[in-house]
Parts: C-alpha cells; sequence; structure tokens
C-alpha cells in the first residue's frame, strides 16, 4: 500500500477544515465566523481573552499603575487596523465602516491583557445601549481600584472577561 506524502495530506486537512468553516493558523483551528449574538460582549469562541505573562499582582508597581506604561505595550495602529478590517468580516457585520468600531482588547492593557493576541483583539462597536466608550469608564475604574489595593489584579481580570457589563457591581465598586 502506497503511502500519501505529507504536503498533500496536509493540503487535503486543510481544505476540509476550510470545508468546515475553519481556518488553520499556527497549527491550531480556528472559527471562520464569529457571532454578533453576545453583543456587548465579544463572541468568547473568537475572542475568549489573553493575558500579558509580564504583568502580575507582584508587579503592578512597575506595569499598569505606573503612568503611561500602556503606551509601551500598545501595539501600532497599521497591526490593529488590518486585524480590525479581517476581524469586522469574521463578526459578520453588515456596517464595515472602520470608524463605527474600536479594535479593543477585550482583557484592557490597563488590567493586563495581551497587547498582541488575536484572542484578546476584537471590533468593539462604538454603538449600541453599551458601547465601547462605556466600557472604557469600567477599565479605568477597575485599574483604580487594582492599583489601590481595593481588588485583586486577577479578580478583576476574572470580572472583566465574566462579562465587562456588570464587573463592578460583581466586585462592589459600583
Amino acid at each position: 500500500m502506497s503511502r500519501i506524502p505529507r504536503p498533500l495530506v496536509t493540503t487535503l486537512s486543510t481544505l476540509a477544515l476550510a470545508a468546515a468553516g475553519l481556518t488553520v493558523t499556527t497549527g491550531t483551528a480556528h472559527a471562520a465566523s464569529c457571532s454578533q449574538d453576545y453583543l456587548p460582549l465579544p463572541d468568547s469562541a473568537c475572542t475568549p481573552g489573553a493575558l500579558n505573562p509580564d504583568v502580575t499582582q507582584d508587579t503592578i508597581g512597575s506595569t499598569i499603575c505606573v503612568s503611561g506604561w500602556t503606551a509601551t505595550v500598545r501595539p501600532p495602529s497599521s497591526y490593529t487596523t488590518a486585524l480590525k478590517k479581517k476581524q469586522i468580516v469574521e463578526y459578520g457585520y453588515s456596517d464595515t465602516s472602520l470608524s463605527d468600531y474600536e479594535e479593543d482588547h477585550f482583557v484592557p492593557l490597563e488590567l493586563g491583557g495581551s497587547p498582541r493576541s488575536e484572542q484578546n483583539l476584537w471590533p468593539e462597536p462604538h454603538y449600541g445601549d453599551e458601547a465601547s466608550s462605556d466600557k472604557d469608564t469600567v477599565e479605568n475604574k477597575l485599574k483604580k481600584a487594582v492599583c489601590a489595593g481595593d481588588v485583586s489584579l486577577a479578580d478583576a481580570q476574572d470580572a472583566i472577561m465574566t462579562d465587562w457589563t456588570t464587573a463592578l457591581s460583581s466586585l462592589g465598586l459600583g
């Protein structure tokens, strides 16, 4: 019995995954489309959140609690704009105007979110009952609480990943 050459197996596997609505990147399969059903939250299958390993409870005094620190890790707009274009399609938004979305860090940089991980970035609408500007307010309050020692970094990260719309109240902050 003859063996099928590895490149052919890889090509056939990639085609089968594509037919199933999946794409292969860095050795893993990712959903080719994301649901808007969870708005104002991202689809957790596409954007589960990812953390920056350099930010821990022990390092907040030299990272997130330092004024201007997020600017040192924020990815360039050339990276986030290209990703926003791709993800607007993946989320199936009928409005494709880039200015109507913020390529947002689900776990914000202010709380130790991964700067470049696609699992932590998504096109968050500027419109709706709870829009990107509302999330920004929550993020700032959580960062202040973490830096003041009122809430642990892990608790703030967990609260925002669970549901940013209830994060403040779940931590007794609002």
